[in-house]
């Protein structure tokens, strides 16, 4: 019986073909360990997309999985190159797991009461606004997590229906970075009942758009920063982002009237 073939002299391009003729198990593996890298790589460069819902662990063990599976959907006449084909499932893999969880806590409002309560009983005692670090030690709360609760809470202040009326595409100018839920002036108008009817406008877009809102609003990334998460062209992020923005002002539209 003639020796195995050494699979570490083997080029990828030979055990992609060398699997595509024998569908050996042990070339797929082959395979899968050579890109692991490329799972690593686009698992640190999007960690801050699902920070606090995953752990990098989980990107890593469900990316070798997207992996196997796309060596066995790789058609080289029809598909790019191999590195460029598995990079884009992985990317779209990590982007699934996280539009499986609610784009917003589910005890979200819960939380931000929290906060609130806490930084009113803060600013009480100490006689003066307290900081995050504060405010979030005196909730037990990392403050990572505290500073992106915080974004979200701003972000459904911010979105309301006199902020999403510009159809000239002017939404850079919202600003998110406040500490202070209180210093904007819609919070007033935003009640408890139209912060619920934005969250469902949220939740009835599209799933890319989805996407795009929250990480642009909520994870506060450029869109040239979502067009390289998303793979796409940083004038289709723009096109994605406007349509939403649309669909937001529609439904908010119809709740006013």
């Amino acid at each position: 019986m003639p020796p195995a073939d050494n699979l570490e002299d083997k080029t990828n391009e030979e055990l992609l073909e060398m699997y595509r003729q024998e569908g050996k198990l042990e070339v797929k593996q082959a395979l899968a360990l050579r890109h692991l890298y490329i799972v690593k790589t686009i698992a640190m460069q999007m960690r801050n997309i699902y920070a606090g819902t995953l752990q990098m662990e989980d990107i890593i063990n469900e990316g070798v999985i997207a992996i196997m599976k796309g060596i066995d959907r790789y058609d080289p006449e029809r598909d790019n190159k191999f590195e460029t084909f598995i990079s884009r499932r992985i990317r779209g893999m990590i982007i699934d797991l996280v539009r499986k969880n609610d784009w917003m806590p589910r005890d979200f409002r819960k939380q931000v009461k929290a906060m609130d309560e806490a930084r009113s009983a803060l600013d009480r005692s100490l006689g003066y606004t307290p900081s995050d670090e504060e405010t979030a030690e005196y909730m037990g709360m990392d403050v990572k997590k505290f500073k992106k609760l915080q974004r979200m809470s701003v972000m459904m202040n911010v979105l309301s229906l006199d902020m999403i009326t510009d159809d000239e595409g002017e939404h850079q100018s919202l600003q998110l970075s406040s500490g202070d839920p209180d210093s904007q002036p819609e919070k007033a108008f935003l009640k408890e009942e139209s912060r619920q009817v934005l969250a469902e406008a949220v939740n009835s877009l599209k799933e890319k758009e989805k996407m795009v809102i929250s990480l642009y609003y909520v994870e506060e990334l450029n869109m040239g920063q979502i067009a390289h998460i998303l793979n796409v062209s940083e004038p289709r992020i723009s096109q994605i982002h406007s349509a939403a923005i649309r669909k937001l002002k529609a439904y908010m539209s119809s709740y006013m009237t």
